[in-house]
């Protein structure tokens, strides 16, 4: 089953200094997935938002934009688009986590038949996500 990575996993695979905040299993996950790893777009604005209000500092000059795709280029990542489908299925879930971003990312394994690679105790509350970590 293909693998989805919330966007805090993205962020610490792609982070020397955070690298090691992901799990054992998650790194074995990531090499044994590794042709078969997704990143929900939602997951570039969170991030870009994070970065434009200094919640994550950048090493380098990227744009939020630019940063986005060296990551996943450099880890072999996928995006997965968020159509009307994942959005209104978003809107569905139960209010167990206030973050929007989250609930469309759990709507998007939904949709595309994933797993969920998350820390996210929230995410892992719900019934109608696939989490490991």
């Amino acid at each position: 089953m293909p693998l989805l990575l919330d966007t805090c996993t993205l962020w610490w695979l792609s982070n020397e200094k955070d690298r090691t905040r992901l799990s054992a299993q998650a790194v074995a996950l990531l090499k044994d997935f590794s042709d078969d790893l997704f990143v929900s777009a939602i997951s570039a604005f969170e991030l870009g938002t994070k970065m434009t209000k200094g919640k994550l500092p950048l090493a380098t000059k990227l744009t939020p934009e630019e940063w986005f795709r060296e990551a996943l280029q450099t880890h072999g990542v996928t995006q997965v688009p968020i159509n009307f489908q994942i959005a209104a299925q978003s809107t569905q879930l139960p209010l167990i986590h206030n973050d929007s971003c989250d609930r469309m990312i759990i709507a998007t394994a939904q949709e595309y038949k994933m797993k969920i690679l998350t820390p996210d105790r929230l995410i892992s509350q719900y019934p109608q996500a696939d989490c490991v970590w």
